[in-house]
């Protein structure tokens, strides 16, 4: 999408050499990605302790344990 901006120019500048891109174009886009990218990263920082995650993990590894135990059994004939 085309847009008009205006820009300081020496901001510009420290954007293009900050990103190493060829255009200015690439830059500014490079600079928003990174922008975007660091906000969404202190979003889950800041949500550290308040998100409540159930532990499934032991029931996870007893339904692991009954497959790996069906399969032998479809292996062995004595299913």
């Amino acid at each position: 999408m085309r847009t008009t901006l205006n820009i300081d120019d020496k901001l510009l500048e420290s954007i293009v050499e900050a990103t190493g891109e060829s255009t200015k174009n690439r830059a500014v886009n490079a600079a928003l990605k990174e922008y975007i990218r660091r906000k969404h990263v202190q979003e889950l920082i800041d949500s550290w302790g308040k998100i409540i995650v159930d532990d499934y993990s032991e029931e996870a590894e007893a339904a692991e344990k009954r497959r790996e135990e069906f399969l032998n059994s479809l292996r062995d004939g004595t299913a």
